[in-house]
């Protein structure tokens, strides 16, 4: 087994341990777990000759994200700030154990932390691709339960918040999503409306 294939399997491994589980093309799989994987499934799409830094950074940014919860900080921006930071802190300290562990030298590891962490965001391309997937994840995964819980109005300003978040090529791959009638239906809405800048505050696809 090469050295990318260790550590993809390394950062599986540490997934599983994911104890919410999600449904994800109608097979249920741990919820880190599942998102890494459809992730990665996205980056082959929009990426094809991705580079290695970048398959090993979407594959682990979330990695082992239930061990911090959000209810371990206070409600509120500042708890919720607080929370992000700490969240960031641990994804990229344990892609960085992982790749260390698995024969990685510095600098690819370092490259690898600085995409996970979405240092260079607005610039480095690499940074846009994760942004994309992830906000691809987004709206296959958390779509549906979101409209589920919200006003379609309301729904159609998140989806709105998330879109300048993504390139044209990733916008035109999510019209392309397998999504209910209704799920659809909100995207094209919020698609056809003109956007404005990304929230100051993280959205849900983060």
């Amino acid at each position: 087994m090469d050295r990318l294939s260790r550590a993809l399997e390394a950062i599986d491994a540490a997934n599983a341990d994911d104890p919410h589980r999600l449904v994800i093309r109608g097979v249920e799989r741990p919820k880190e777990l599942g998102h890494a994987e459809l992730a990665s499934e996205w980056l082959a799409v929009l990426r094809p000759d991705a580079p290695e830094p970048l398959v090993l950074a979407v594959r682990a940014h979330h990695v082992r994200r239930w061990a911090i919860p959000r209810s371990s900080y206070p409600d509120g921006r500042s708890g919720y700030l607080r929370w992000r930071k700490a969240l960031k802190n641990l994804h990229v300290a344990e892609v960085g154990r992982i790749l260390g562990d698995t024969g990685y030298d510095p600098a690819t590891v370092a490259r690898v932390q600085d995409i996970v962490a979405k240092r260079g965001l607005g610039t480095d391309p690499d940074v846009q691709s994760l942004e994309d997937v992830l906000c691809l994840v987004f709206l296959e995964t958390q779509l549906h339960d979101l409209a589920a819980r919200l006003t379609p109005e309301h729904a159609v300003e998140v989806i709105r918040k998330t879109l300048p978040k993504m390139s044209d090529s990733a916008k035109a791959v999510a019209l392309g999503l397998d999504l209910p009638a209704d799920d659809r239906a909100l995207l094209e809405r919020a698609l056809a409306a003109p956007t404005g800048p990304p929230p100051a505050r993280p959205g849900a696809v983060s």
